[in-house]
């Protein structure tokens, strides 16, 4: 059968030669490399018709080659595609030979291109391709053959060489040593089980055949418990906390499932406990209980769907959701809450005309449990009933970085009919001379509302320099100014816009941790800390933060306010992880200072 090559590319460099073939041989592809070519400059030089270019080491072009017949000649199936069969089989395949090729002064010969330390060199594909077509009959069939035979062997590493006696263990020292990682396994499981393989059985097509049914059934979550001594703002309370999140999911297909969330052990903001010491404990036991689902929603994707009822493969994406889901923007700075409504997905899509790689357009509306700090009823208090949600959120790899960008539109209804709230938010992040990780965020909301003058501004700044241990080892620098009452779209938490600032900007959702003011409203200030990872299995932070008010407007922190805080974090085991916190803050005026110590350990199922 005759062979043809459809792509082709050499590419060579100063420490090893890369040369890729595509070949086609009737629907199989097989794939003959060396070790990658990257140039001192970080560009690969690929050389195409006697002609030398060179190219970003991402961005290959793919060019087109006429049809070449070709002669084959039989080599080791493992120097292609990897041993198929048993270990140590030498099944062979019939494989092309690469044709004659005319040598340059320039060009190395294929000792040259074995040797690792050859010099970063030019290879010309010599000759016309038409001439490869026709063939060459003027020399000698076998001795071009020999060439032939010897210049694709050149092309690929020596064969693996394998012991007498075959042993498993021995084969994970290709990967480093790894081993699968076996995760805590759900309370729960009925159906097919997540995260495992082996054979499966036969699924159901009630969807279509394009999307088959893939049942499955899962109870997970964790459970966390805390011992806390905290004073905070005049409060001093010594006691045990305890907190259940319980995940219940229901996958149908693939891409289709039925999610809920329910927190059984705590009621609003307040968690089961028993207070045993400090000024203000109670001295007693309370228990809390809410069987409320705290999120309930249907998400899934149109093409998948469209895919299954019509037969035809779907040639869009489009993920969505719909019922009580979680809408979480900017790390949970700009969004964080359980709003009742639908969200749609444009994933995935470029644009040539700005020169944007990848973005997502995600499109969200809700119409009930809107948690915004502007919807508050006569008596001061949230009303998160009577408001509409509308927005659009951004996310996009562009201008050398990745940039983060909404709009949100929160409507008022019947007694908060005068609310009418635009909220903005960007953010762009990226890395500098591999010396400092920045991203910058913006936030603003503005238009009228039923609380005076709400509308604000805040600029957050998120800085980590690139140590000499860069995974492990991160010095950071958080910062932020903040113009007028900056809020966040929705939180269902009740945080402000300088929740994610530091350590010491967040409480612990569980024992009533002190914290420093994180409204943003006319003050400036940051975080500066250390944290350190060990090998990976452990954590450390150390960090000292400060808020600065420069008016007071009654609604953020009245005095300068300084916190040091340190936290601990290891892993018992896959299952349990302990966690320990402490922090100390000063704020000026104030007779009494704040401090919180905390031990918790968490299991995770």
């Amino acid at each position: 059968m005759p062979l043809s090559v459809s792509k082709r590319t050499v590419l060579t460099s100063r420490r090893a030669t890369y040369t890729t073939a595509l070949i086609g041989v009737g629907g199989a592809i097989a794939l003959a490399a060396t070790a990658p070519a990257i140039g001192e400059s970080g560009f690969n030089t690929y050389v195409r018709d006697a002609e030398v270019q060179t190219a970003p080491s991402a961005q290959f072009e793919a060019q087109n080659e006429p049809e070449i017949e070709w002669n084959s000649a039989p080599i080791s199936t493992r120097s292609v595609l990897g041993a198929a069969g048993k270990p140590g089989s030498q099944d062979s395949v019939s494989v092309p030979a690469l044709p004659e090729r005319k040598h340059t002064a320039a060009e190395p010969r294929d000792s040259d291109i074995s040797d690792g330390n050859a010099e970063t060199v030019a290879e010309t594909d010599g000759g016309d391709p038409a001439e490869w077509s026709s063939g060459d009959t003027s020399k000698d069939d076998k001795a071009k053959t020999s060439r032939r035979s010897n210049s694709v062997r050149s092309a690929f590493r020596p064969d693996p060489t394998y012991s007498d006696q075959y042993e498993t263990e021995e084969q994970l020292h290709i990967y480093g040593g790894k081993t699968s990682v076996e995760p805590p396994r759900p309370i729960l499981e009925l159906g097919r089980q997540q995260y495992t393989s082996g054979q499966y059985d036969e699924s159901s097509t009630l969807l279509g055949e394009l999307n088959p049914l893939l049942p499955g059934f899962a109870i997970y979550g964790d459970w966390r418990t805390a011992v806390a001594y905290n004073q905070n703002n005049g409060k001093d309370v010594a006691q045990v906390a305890t907190r259940l999140n319980l995940d219940v999911d229901l996958k149908i297909t693939g891409t289709e499932r039925i999610h809920a969330f329910f927190t059984p052990l705590q009621k609003a903001n307040i968690f089961t406990r028993f207070e045993f010491g400090g000024s203000d404990s109670i001295d007693d036991f309370d228990f809390q209980f809410d069987d409320n689902v705290q999120t309930l929603f249907f998400e899934g994707d149109f093409g998948s769907l469209y895919s299954g009822f019509s037969g035809k493969e779907a040639t869009f994406d489009l993920p969505f959701a719909a019922g009580l889901y979680p809408l979480f923007l900017q790390n949970g700075i700009w969004a964080n809450d359980a709003i009742l409504g639908g969200a749609v997905t444009l994933p995935a899509r470029n644009s040539a005309l700005l020169g944007i790689a990848n973005y997502d357009l995600t499109f969200f509306a809700a119409f009930d449990n809107v948690d915004n700090a502007n919807l508050v009823d006569d008596k001061g208090k949230l009303d998160n009933n009577h408001a509409n949600l509308f927005g659009v959120t951004a996310f996009a790899d562009a201008l050398d970085g990745y940039v983060e960008a909404g709009y949100g539109l929160v409507q008022g209804l019947d007694d908060r009919d005068d609310v009418l709230e635009h909220y903005l938010t960007i953010a762009y992040s990226r890395r500098y001379y591999n010396t400092l990780s920045n991203t910058t965020r913006l936030f603003a909301n503005f238009g009228a509302d039923n609380t005076a003058n709400r509308d604000g501004f805040a600029i957050i700044s998120e800085n980590s320099l690139i140590s000499g241990l860069p995974s492990t080892l991160i010095p950071y620098a958080n910062l932020f100014v903040g113009f007028g009452s900056p809020n966040p779209l929705v939180d269902g938490n009740g945080a402000g816009i300088l929740k994610n600032v530091g350590i010491n900007f967040e409480t612990d959702a569980l024992t009533g941790y002190p914290k420093l003011d994180d409204t943003g409203s006319n003050a400036f200030g940051g975080a500066i800390g250390l944290q350190y990872l060990f090998d990976l299995d452990q954590q450390i932070v150390v960090e000292l933060a400060m808020v600065q008010p420069f008016e007071d407007d009654g609604i953020g922190a009245e005095d300068t306010q300084f916190g040091i805080g340190v936290r601990y974090q290891i892993p018992i085991n896959r299952a349990w992880l302990f966690r320990a916190d402490a922090t100390y803050q000063i704020t000026q005026g104030l007779d009494e200072d704040n401090f919180g110590v905390r031990a918790e350990v968490r299991r995770k199922f």
